[in-house]
């Protein structure tokens, strides 16, 4: 009967300190988000343990011989292992969370908080999985019969360690390149990438897999192998900042200064243009036709893709208004037995030093010299200023 009582009042007692620090934790927390988090997220696990531990102690102490008393005791032991794990957990979870907060990634220019986020996720995940298999370990290690199994075990680990590297090697890979990928910055949550020739988001990273966001919400789902074995382009490896192009093919007797002009106009009247990079250039004159690049700037690559859209729609539209004569055509000359006067087609001629600095890429006005530099180096950059 005493130890009964004993077991009742100190679980009471147990609850009641509980509670009185949830009560405290909930009042701390209108000021701090910490705080709030514990309160929330722990309150179960910390009452639970604490009154495991209370009533295990309490039947240690008071109770005396009873049937299964040593099955009871190891019971409550056992439970205050998982309880105690449960709690660590919990408040490393709620660590990670306050991170995360701390570091969102909804923001511009978020480089640093992709990275971190990334790592964070993966850590929570390896935290996760150490303190279950170490938990399982030690509520094992409880049981005499398996410490005793396990000095016998120990001698053959060698080989038991070889087969299992055998069997596992797939996953063992995986899961070393899923925690290379959170600490090398090959790729991070929420980056922009091309991989299998699809465009999409990375979305998740687990310790086996990552999930891409394919732009049309399908999801590509690939072993974290694949990223340290495969090359793919990262488009926000450095920055979200990103370039792209439109091309359209017209007739050789196109003027262009009028387009570059009207790109700069579709550019400035978008909000999608960052103001960095509108570039009309002639990247190839073969076939009969004029093949005319325009290279944009955007500030991620959702953006880009809607400017590259917008921009080869109004140049088209522009053309076909205002240049209807530019459009492509296919010419042929037929030999007849009464030569004929041969019309002479119209010749275009650019006044080179009268060029604009929209028509270069690599040098002029902007970051041309720049981009000059970081891809010719100085021979490039001297060039271009002779």
């Amino acid at each position: 009967m005493t130890a009964l009582l004993a077991v009742v009042v100190t679980a009471v007692a147990a609850i009641l300190i509980v509670e009185v620090a949830h009560r405290v934790m909930l009042r701390l927390g209108r000021r701090s988000r910490l705080a709030a988090d514990l309160a929330a997220k722990i309150h179960r696990p910390f009452l639970t343990a604490v009154t495991l531990l209370s009533v295990q102690q309490a039947i240690r102490v008071f109770a005396g011989d009873f049937p299964y008393r040593g099955g009871v005791m190891h019971a409550l032991v056992l439970f205050c292992i998982a309880a105690f794990a449960w709690l660590v957990g919990a408040m490393l979870l709620v660590i990670e969370d306050v991170t995360l907060a701390r570091w969102r990634t909804d923001v511009p220019d978020n480089l640093r908080q992709r990275r971190i986020k990334t790592q964070v996720v993966m850590l929570r995940r390896v935290t996760v999985a150490a303190i279950v298999v170490l938990t399982i370990g030690v509520m094992l290690m409880t049981f005499p019969d398996i410490r005793a199994l396990g000095a016998s075990v120990l001698a053959s680990a060698g080989l038991i360690s070889v087969i299992a590297a055998l069997a596992a090697q797939s996953t063992l890979g995986n899961l070393f390149a899923g925690i290379q990928l959170a600490f090398s910055d090959a790729i991070r949550v929420d980056d922009v990438v091309v991989v299998e020739q699809e465009w999409g988001r990375i979305e998740e990273i687990t310790l086996t897999v990552v999930v891409v966001q394919i732009w049309d919400d399908r999801r590509l789902i690939l072993p974290t192998s694949y990223f340290t074995t495969k090359p793919f382009q990262n488009w926000t490896r450095t920055n979200s900042a990103v370039l792209g192009t439109a091309e359209i093919d017209v007739d050789w007797a196109t003027p262009i200064e009028p387009l570059r002009a009207e790109l700069q106009r579709v550019c400035d009247s978008t909000e999608l243009w960052d103001g960095r990079v509108c570039v009309l250039q002639v990247t190839d004159a073969t076939g009969g036709n004029v093949r005319l690049r325009a290279l944009v700037s955007a500030a991620d690559a959702a953006a880009l893709w809607d400017l590259r859209c917008l921009v080869r729609e109004k140049l088209v539209g522009w053309v076909w208004q205002h240049q209807r004569d530019a459009l492509p055509r296919t010419r042929a000359e037929i030999d007849s037995s009464v030569p004929a006067q041969r019309q002479e087609l119209p010749i275009v001629r650019a006044d080179l030093g009268a060029a604009s600095d929209a028509a270069r890429v690599f040098s002029g006005a902007g970051d041309g010299d720049a981009r000059g530099e970081a891809f010719g180096g100085a021979r490039l950059a001297s060039d271009s200023e002779d």
